[in-house]
């Protein structure tokens, strides 16, 4: 396949005007429609932008490459554009953009297409080349330049496949999120480079079909130093004990010189796997908090499917069940019911030790995954020291702290250790680290959830307090306390307090457990509302999980808004606690009652005054999803 089966006259424009970045992209999606490429430009649009959200795809010396896989995609193509008065696309080197390629990628099939995109983004290195598109008068001039210059680089004499007794001097590997783009770029420009400095070098291209041409244990072990310029994470392991470099893409396309001097300089650190605190990745300008985000979302991403999985489970065993039964336990009461409430109830069991698992894991790599589990798993069952007062889970903000401890423990003992004797390192991974960490974990779970204890002990004693005075400031305290920490001392407490109302069999206690449940449905709803309307502050992947906190509000099943919460805590859980709060408020003001401990929406029938507990069931929602619309930073991938 050559680059121009995927380019067609049609989908070309030269000497274009336009006025700005949306404009280009604009232009260029529409030339996909027309030569039939996407079935759905708006949908092709939000993908491409999102992308772009990333970091801009204009790559610098005059050229942007925009590109996305997206399902509106219904074949692999190319368009292109040239603007030789140039527009700001934010390039990375500050220059307008005049030569445009647009790459659509089907997302999923067949992956055929891109060894070609890879072998157009290493011609847009060379300058000549890419001068002489922006020159071009017609698209059959412009198609012919690229068939002439591919041809060319086809002809060249490729690189001999390494003997055992080559030397290779550098290896490299490039990496970028999409691995459409930067990835063959950087390759490209790093190999050009070292061609003209008279240095060997191999580049392995991570792209998103996987890896191009994987590097060899041979060749790795026989190259002087490792140059990782990368945007995403990669395996790091095989590289232990070789002098690494580490850098982003954009590093690689504009100063690949740099990187080759820095490689070649003799003095680049040794690379040790077992004590990388971020093993990919890793730029050097890279923020602290940088760090504890992607940390924090490789424990978020993996926890996602067991909240949307076992959250719909526990929704349909409510849908199925009985409620005339036995109210108190609602979703169990036939055996269909409680059979789904008990497959949904264990994915939710590994919600916790999931999150806590995986953050400590991305920062201490596979020695933090068993004490980041065992650290969650005592947050949820709320494990402490053998004292009075039994377990208390400290949920998902216990996980939390259980994640970044145990990682961060890890990344302790690993220094320690490194005094150890060198025939003690086999017993290192298998032994020292999981006993020592589990038991150090242990303990620090064990004296957070006494803590907790009290603390709900505490509330439990002012929210009985408060039950006699002001049913309005009531209402509002325990709706905002639902929306705090989702299974954690508030949540648990206002929760524990509104069954207990139930018990007095009063009007109180009946516009209590109201306006404890609508305090918890509002929070997954809210976060629903805010992907739709605010698509800019959610990333691809948190927009396509919102929906599904609909079903899991009206379930009230609050865990639900637990990974936004846990991805953006100091924006989100005051947005909807202020909506829970005015939901908790407009019930109590409405005098609506709930007989039932739980049930959501299922349990609206037995709801006094329903019509009005709608209402602040809605308003209170759309309360927290306007303060998340605020509130929250636009999304970074």
């Amino acid at each position: 396949m050559k680059i121009t089966d995927l380019l067609t006259k049609d989908g070309i424009c030269l000497n274009a005007s336009a006025s700005d970045q949306m404009g280009a992209i604009d232009t260029l999606i529409g030339l996909h429609s027309k030569v039939g490429n996407i079935t759905d430009e708006a949908g092709f649009k939000e993908a491409i932008l999102a992308r772009e959200e990333k970091g801009s795809t204009a790559v610098g010396m005059g050229i942007a490459v925009p590109h996305a896989k997206s399902a509106a995609v219904k074949q692999a193509g190319l368009t292109a554009m040239t603007i030789p008065a140039g527009v700001d696309y934010k390039a990375l080197d500050g220059n307008p953009s005049k030569l445009f390629f647009m790459i659509a990628a089907p997302d999923g099939g067949a992956d055929t297409h891109l060894e070609v995109l890879s072998k157009l983004m290493g011609l847009l290195m060379d300058a000549s080349f890419s001068g002489k598109l922006i020159e071009a008068k017609t698209p059959e001039e412009f198609l012919s330049i690229i068939d002439a210059k591919e041809a060319e680089k086809d002809g060249a004499a490729a690189p001999a496949a390494p003997k055992a007794n080559d030397k290779i001097k550098l290896v490299g590997i490039t990496a970028c999120p999409t691995g459409i783009a930067h990835t063959f770029m950087a390759a490209e420009a790093l190999e050009l480079k070292a061609k003209e400095m008279g240095i060997e070098m191999r580049i392995e291209k991570a792209g998103s079909a996987g890896a191009k041409e994987p590097l060899t244990a041979a060749e790795i072990a026989a190259a002087d130093a490792v140059i990782v310029a990368v945007d995403k994470n990669v395996d790091m392991s095989r590289f232990d004990g070789k002098p690494v470099i580490m850098a982003a893409t954009k590093d690689a396309i504009h100063a690949p010189a740099d990187l080759i001097n820095k490689a070649t300089a003799g003095n680049v650190p040794i690379f040790h796997s077992a004590n990388a605190a971020t093993p990919a990745a890793s730029t050097g300008d890279e923020s602290a908090g940088r760090k504890l985000y992607k940390h924090l979302m490789n424990g978020v991403s993996h926890m996602l499917p067991f909240v949307i999985g076992g959250g719909i489970l526990i929704a349909i065993a409510f849908l199925l069940d009985d409620y005339s039964i036995d109210p108190a336990n609602f979703g169990t009461n036939t055996p269909v019911a409680a059979w789904f409430k008990t497959i949904g109830g264990t994915a939710f069991g590994f919600m916790l030790p999931i999150l806590a698992g995986f953050i400590a894991q991305s920062i201490a790599d596979r020695p933090g995954l068993a004490i980041g589990f065992v650290g969650g798993a005592l947050a949820s069952t709320g494990a402490t020291f053998p004292l009075p007062g039994g377990d208390v889970p400290s949920a998902f903000l216990g996980a939390l702290v259980a994640g970044f401890i145990g990682g961060y423990l890890v990344l302790y003992m690993e220094k320690i250790c490194d005094k150890l004797p060198p025939a003690l390192e086999g017993i290192k991974p298998v032994l020292i680290y999981p006993l020592c960490g589990i038991l150090m974990i242990g303990v620090v779970m064990c004296a957070i959830n006494p803590i907790v204890g009290a603390l709900n002990a505490w509330i439990s004693g002012v929210l009985e307090g408060m039950s006699s005075g002001s049913t309005l400031l009531l209402g509002l305290l325990l709706g905002a306390m639902m929306a705090t920490d989702m299974g954690g001392p508030l949540n648990k407490a206002a929760y524990v307090f509104g069954t207990a109302a139930l018990a007095n069999q009063s009007e109180t206690g009946f516009m209590i457990m109201a306006a404890v449940m609508v305090g918890g449905m509002v929070p997954p709803i809210a976060i629903a509302l805010a992907t739709i309307f605010f698509k800019n502050k959610f990333t691809p992947a948190e927009r396509k999980s919102g929906p599904v906190n609909f079903i899991m509000g009206l379930c009230f099943i609050t865990e639900g808004a637990i990974p936004f919460a846990a991805a953006d805590p100091l924006h989100v859980i005051p947005s909807l606690m202020v909506g829970s709060g005015v939901a908790g408020l407009l019930s109590m003001a409405f005098k609506c009652t709930l007989m039932a401990p739980h049930g959501g929406i299922f349990v609206f029938p037995v709801v006094g005054n329903v019509l009005m507990y709608l209402v602040a069931l809605l308003v209170g929602s759309v309360v927290g999803c306007l303060l998340l619309g605020i509130l929250k930073k636009k999304a970074v991938e």
